[in-house]
């Protein structure tokens, strides 16, 4: 076995990297390729005896790239039992093939296969967590500065959720520049955590070859790890690389790894912990400091406190004791707001740090220069005090603020806290308990009562009662047999039983759920653009008007107002100065930037509780407006399934006999009318014996033999056909068929026994959720395949006001096109494949749980249970969400235009001073959040009807 060195021109991405590795990979004899993109060059290890250099380099050339025809080309030497081990390069094993198979030629004959990362046409979607972000201007910084890297296509920051996703050319550009472009913007940004037992280490070289190892992949943040322990911490970017790509990396090292279970790696909350934490120490130390200068520069204007404690008041008003406490408030809790802005400002940048920067330092400084330098007449008082309650409000203001943003999230939190920590499943006919992380799908996992189910499956022993709560809404158990799906993180109530792992992992429907939430609380809004268009100019504006009010009571105001005089400030620059931080401090973009996506998480993450999952801030704007429903027949106002609804006997017969004998004409039988007769014979506990010589007759029903007796079930026809007369019960049959049921004739030995009916029948919530549409001024459609008799009559049981019947499955988005065309605003409720097409032609589409994938994949809306008032309830929760953001950004720009000509002086100077300014600045933010956290209070309708 040998190994080589080739240098290799042309590699730009992953993309490259794989496709020459899997161009060499397909040869035979190579056993371990290792690609380096950033040196350009690749380490093989092959058998020479199968094998040489030159083909391997014809290989590289055949995947179009250059092979560098120097001296490049060298032997690696390696120890044998030990890995080669190349810093910064991923090392793939390729798989030994069987012995048995034919010799493939030793030179590739045609152009070996091309694996694409990322094939062409396809992009890249990450989502990064942030910190640091305070304002709609610091969302703005963060999505244009994504926006100006070559090949990201869209980025969406959430300054709620506190999350960035971009979608994006993974042929220009990559999760580790987006990284970069947020820090040095001045913003962080939330890794997640793993914890590795290593081993096979044996010194201090162990532990840097794995620490420098790792330090030079894409992705990871920090490492650090641990000899005597044999463990390993390693901060990484999950957008970038996988925990299996860490632990792949130290075994391709030389050492063993694998995850410690049960660490906690929720980094995010962690993160908002960390800054709730931070802000409250920052709250307090500001307070202890700032109080005492306060009040030292109160006692400068109030002679009766200076008279009652001389003493003190003299010690807080000294200049050096309130220029020392001031600079520590400026170094501490306010260093956050200085260093924000510097960092933006070097990056061209302007957010709300930069206003309070502005406002605070200018005050500081001003008065500091009073205490060292003799600069005149009206520069006696100084405004320290003025400074430090400013940093102490605006401090207040961001605590309050994270600790509200932190509620917003509860909804995740929740769905994330139902997950099931261990399983227990069977290997080799013994119970193994395990980490949820090791189940695979095919396991056999064994519940017992009162246990959460850790993933998604089918049973296939025993019987239980499942709380499905979590995922529906609704309290009641369901029960649950052999054959039946059940769900992950649902509660087992009852039996013990055992179920086939389907859906393990990000596979589940919770794990789908969270992924879809998470999604969802992302997005923006359509009218968040408002917002947006503000925050991307309101600094700078902010800027302008407070140079301009400066210079306008500096030059003007400050004569024709006589300030000295009036207000006892003998300084023109003083009076222009206090005015302008005023402005500064009172103009929070803040409340305009958190009232649409607080009230959107919220919003999705009340619906999210209770079982209606909708897709982002745009399908809460589309669906307030909805004036027209259209619902499948079938499976969605239906219950999709034929029942038993009528027994109608001819005289001197009973019900149990002519339901009997049906029965058992249709027993065995696999047409859905057939099964529905029998399950409904069952029901009513009817022992069904057993007939002989079945035979189907087409089109019009079947005949079997009974204890020796002749039985017919079917048409009208096949009665008169063996000499019987249907006229008797005509009446009862005609009646069946025009409620759209479909209606059959049982006969014994040329004698009439009765009719039975069958149909689809409606759901046990459909009428009630019509009704309700009805009350909002909504118009209901149904839509079906179905005949129009049939259709009518299933509208006439529901309430629905128009119906489309004899419609194909092709055509039903031309149909709700139709409907879009005459001015409506439509959404399609359908649970079907195709349904789909109609799904997305729809203004919105809302999608039942209980449907197909496709269905809920092309909805906006999917409804986890299936039940049709919560068509009410996501309409009625989505005109609530955008009440509370028009709610939000009306008293934000309320807020903003009472606030900034108050600060200005247009209603007469110093109306407010800049301390109460900055609290109230604080205060509208709180306001917003609490009023958009109203909407927890929110009830379904079923849960109105309880």
């Amino acid at each position: 076995m040998e190994d080589v060195r080739i240098k290799v021109e042309g590699m730009t991405c992953q993309h490259c990297q794989m496709r020459v590795h899997d161009a060499i990979a397909a040869l035979d004899g190579v056993t371990m390729v290792n690609v380096d993109l950033e040196a350009g060059e690749v380490v093989v290890s092959y058998d020479s005896s199968m094998i040489d250099i030159e083909e391997i380099k014809q290989a590289v050339r055949d995947a179009d790239y250059q092979v560098v025809e120097e001296e490049e080309t060298c032997p690696v030497p390696t120890l044998d039992g030990v890995k080669l081990m190349t810093e910064g390069i991923a090392s793939i094993p390729v798989e030994a093939e069987a012995k048995d198979e034919a010799p493939r030629p030793k030179t590739a004959q045609s152009p070996p296969p091309k694996t694409e990362l990322f094939p062409p046409g396809r992009t890249g979607k990450t989502t990064i967590s942030v910190t640091g972000m305070t304002c709609a201007s610091c969302v703005q910084n963060i999505e244009k500065g994504l926006g100006t890297l070559p090949g990201v296509i869209k980025a969406v920051v959430n300054l709620t959720t506190e999350k960035a996703v971009v979608e994006y050319d993974p042929a220009q550009v990559g999760p580790g520049q987006f990284t970069k472009t947020i820090t040095d913007l001045g913003y962080g940004v939330v890794g997640e955590s793993v914890t590795l037992h290593i081993t096979g280490m044996t010194c201090a070289s162990c532990v840097q070859n794995i620490e420098q190892g790792l330090g030079k992949l894409d992705g990871v943040l920090k490492v650090s790890v641990n000899l005597t322990t044999e463990k390993g911490t390693v901060e990484f970017d999950p957008g970038r690389i996988t925990v299996q790509d860490i632990i792949k990396a130290v075994t391709d090292i030389g050492y063993g790894a694998e995850e410690i279970k049960g660490v906690d790696v929720d980094r995010e909350r962690e993160a908002r912990e960390k800054e709730i934490l931070s802000q409250k120490r920052n709250l307090i130390l500001a307070l202890i400091l700032a109080v005492p200068v306060s009040v030292g520069e109160m006692g400068q204007n109030i002679a009766p406190l200076v008279n009652a404690i001389p003493g003190i008041m003299g010690f807080l008003g000294n200049d050096y004791f309130q220029f020392i406490f001031a600079t520590l408030v400026m170094l501490l809790p306010g260093r956050q707001f200085f260093t924000g802005a510097y960092k933006g400002l070097k990056h061209g940048a302007t957010d709300m740090n930069l206003l309070i920067a502005a406002g605070t330092g200018s005050a500081y400084l001003i008065s500091t220069a009073s205490v060292f330098l003799d600069l005149g007449a009206g520069f006696e008082h100084k405004y320290f005090g003025t400074a430090v309650m400013l940093i102490a409000f605006i401090v207040l203001g961001r605590y309050l603020e994270a600790n509200s943003r932190g509620k917003t999230s509860e909804a995740i939190k929740k769905l994330m806290g139902l997950q099931a920590r261990t399983a227990r499943i069977v290997v080799d006919k013994t119970e193994r308990e395990v980490p949820i992380e090791d189940v695979k799908p095919g396991d056999i996992v064994v519940v017992r009562p009162g246990e959460k189910l850790p993933v998604d499956g089918t049973v296939i022993e025993g019987r239980s009662a499942l709380d499905e709560s979590m995922l529906t809404g609704e309290s009641i158990p369901v029960e649950k047999n052999v054959g039946d799906e059940v769900i992950g993180a649902t509660i087992n109530k009852t039996g013990s039983f055992k179920y086939r792992a389907t859906r393990v992992g990000a596979d589940t429907a919770l794990a789908q759920i969270i992924k879809l939430v998470e999604d969802a609380q992302t997005s923006k809004a359509p009218i968040q653009r408002i917002a947006d268009i503000v925050a991307g100019h309101f600094i700078v504006t902010v800027m302008s008007i407070a140079l301009v009010a400066f210079f306008y009571w500096y030059f003007i105001g400050f004569e024709r107002l006589d300030i000295e005089t009036n207000y006892g400030i003998a300084s023109p620059f003083l009076a222009a100065l206090l005015i302008a931080i005023t402005v500064l401090v009172i103009a929070c973009p803040c409340a305009v930037g958190l009232a649409t996506p607080i009230a959107v998480m919220v919003g999705t993450g009340k619906g999210a509780e209770n079982g209606i999952l909708i897709k982002g801030g745009e399908a809460l704007e589309t669906a307030q407006n909805l004036d027209t429903i259209v619902f499948d027949k079938t499976g969605t106002l239906t219950r999709g399934e034929p029942q038993l609804t009528d027994v109608v006997p001819a005289g001197g017969v009973s019900e149990d006999t002519v339901l009997m004998l049906a029965a058992v004409a249709e027993k065995g039988s696999e047409h859905p009318l057939g099964e529905a007769i029998v399950k409904g014979a069952a029901a009513r506990g009817i022992d069904i014996p057993n007939g002989q010589d079945f035979n189907a007759i087409a089109g019009h029903g079947v005949q079997v033999t009974y204890e020796g007796s002749r039985v017919l079930l079917g048409t009208r026809k096949l009665m008169t056909d063996n000499g019987m007369d249907p006229a008797p019960l005509n009446n009862s049959m005609e009646a069946m068929e025009n409620d759209g049921k479909t209606a059959m004739l049982i006969a014994k030995d040329n004698e009439i026994m009765g009719v039975i009916a069958v149909a689809d029948t409606l759901k046990e919530h459909s009428a009630e959720a019509v009704e309700y549409l009805q009350e909002m001024g909504i118009t209901t459609v149904m839509i079906t395949g179905d005949n129009r008799l049939t259709a009518e009559a299933i509208a006439r049981q529901v309430g629905i006001d128009r119906v489309l019947a004899e419609v194909l499955p092709q055509d039903k988005a031309a149909e709700v096109k139709k409907l879009q065309a005459e001015g409506a605003k439509v959404a399609m409720v359908g649970d079907g494949i195709n349904d789909a097409p109609a799904l997305m032609q729809a203004d919105i589409g809302i999608a039942l749980g209980s449907g197909t994938d496709v269905a809920m994949e092309s909805a906006q809306i999917v409804l986890i249970k299936d039940d049709l008032r919560d068509v009410v309830s996501s309409i009625e929760l989505s005109k609530r969400t955008m009440g509370k953001i028009k709610q939000g950004l009306f008293w934000a720009f309320a807020y903003n235009t009472a606030g900034i000509p108050l600060a200005l002086g247009v209603f007469g100077p110093y109306l407010i001073a800049p301390a109460l300014a900055a609290l109230f600045m604080a205060m509208s933010s709180v306001s917003v959040t609490a009023n958009a956290l109203l909407l927890k209070r929110f009830r379904l309708k079923r849960q109105e009807a309880v």
